[in-house]
């Protein structure tokens, strides 16, 4: 399966380190964020699972559930956890999959079908695709994705504000410019004629261009 924007997200059965879940299940009604790793006890996702263990009342204060994968068992992710608390100084309180078997990896298309269906013997290079974000919406669809190198960690802050425009946008017909942060001004989206702007933006928009529309940030 290809996921893309707007894909509806594979559901699956998985053992995590708080138990078994049924993935659109788990969702629920909210947003959830997947991040994965290409394995256990490797240094550069310690720091990113302690980080995200860090930004975890942000993320359930926007309506957001944090899931972690590993192609590893669960029992490794457990050992794992410790290591994490004791040098990154977070308790992982959010749940990690369990994936020995790579089909979770497999469904969300970071690892190809001839991968084999066992994590032993696999090295982090092996794994090396399965460095992924997912932002997934409460329709059960990706909202973004991000990929990044296994020597690159990734920035959770930069989620953060990525989860924030998507939720905004997902509520309000705009997008979001460059570099935006929460409270900045927006841009009113092609698909809203200036006849709908007007009803909806009584106070008018800055337009350098006919096609740039800027508007404060609706609340």
């Amino acid at each position: 399966m290809t996921l893309r924007i707007n894909s509806e997200v594979p559901d699956f059965t998985a053992n995590t380190t708080q138990g078994e879940i049924s993935f659109h299940d788990w969702i629920g009604d909210g947003w959830a964020i997947l991040f994965s790793h290409p394995k256990d006890f490797t240094p550069v996702c310690t720091t990113e699972l302690g980080y995200m263990a860090g930004l975890a009342d942000d993320f359930a204060g926007r309506n957001c559930k944090i899931i972690g994968l590993s192609v590893d068992p669960v029992t490794n992710h457990s050992e794992w956890m410790k290591d994490i608390e004791e040098t990154q100084g977070h308790a992982v309180t959010y749940p990690l999959i369990g994936d020995p078997e790579l089909k979770v990896a497999k469904a969300f298309d970071m690892l190809p079908e001839d991968a084999g269906d066992t994590s032993e013997g696999r090295t982090p290079v092996d794994n090396a695709t399965v460095r992924s974000v997912f932002v997934i919406g409460p329709e059960k669809r990706v909202k973004a994705m991000l990929t990044y190198p296994m020597s690159t960690g990734r920035n959770f802050d930069e989620v953060l504000r990525l989860l924030d425009s998507c939720q905004l946008t997902a509520q309000h017909q705009v997008a979001t410019p460059v570099n935006w942060q929460h409270g900045d001004d927006v841009i009113i989206v092609p698909a809203v004629s200036d006849d709908e702007a007007k009803a909806k933006y009584p106070d008018g928009w800055d337009s350098p261009k006919p096609y740039i529309r800027i508007v404060p940030q609706p609340q």
